[in-house]
């Protein structure tokens, strides 16, 4: 199966819970939660130092809101690019969030998540 083929309503439904459990695990500092739902590929290439360091290091890392606004949909070769909008509850204004989705094995992974 390929995620570019689900419906948007589809694909939101697979986005909303990993995002959350990224802002939850990234507010908390806990690297093998944030990873857990990685692809083998991103999960080589976001090493536990580099994270470790950008949650220590971070303000808007560790103050995710849990509160967050779907803008978009990007549909690319297998994967799909799912768009938010992020604040922080310390930090004001908006950051866009961005979670790449696709199949690793039969199961939704993330293979890229990053907040800019």
């Amino acid at each position: 199966m390929n995620i570019v083929d689900k419906a948007d309503d589809e694909i939101l439904a697979l986005a909303r819970p990993l995002w959350r459990d990224l802002v939850k695990s990234s507010n908390e500092g806990k690297y093998g939660d944030f990873a857990r739902n990685f692809s083998s590929s991103f999960a080589r290439a976001m090493d536990q130092v580099a994270a470790g360091h950008q949650f220590a290091n971070s303000e808007l890392a560790r103050s995710l809101s849990e509160e967050i606004d779907p803008l978009g949909i990007i549909r690319r070769g297998e994967h799909v690019s799912v768009l938010f909008r992020q604040r922080s509850t310390r930090k004001p204004g908006e950051w866009l969030g961005r979670l790449v989705l696709g199949y690793e094995d039969g199961q939704v992974r993330i293979f890229g998540a990053s907040i800019f």
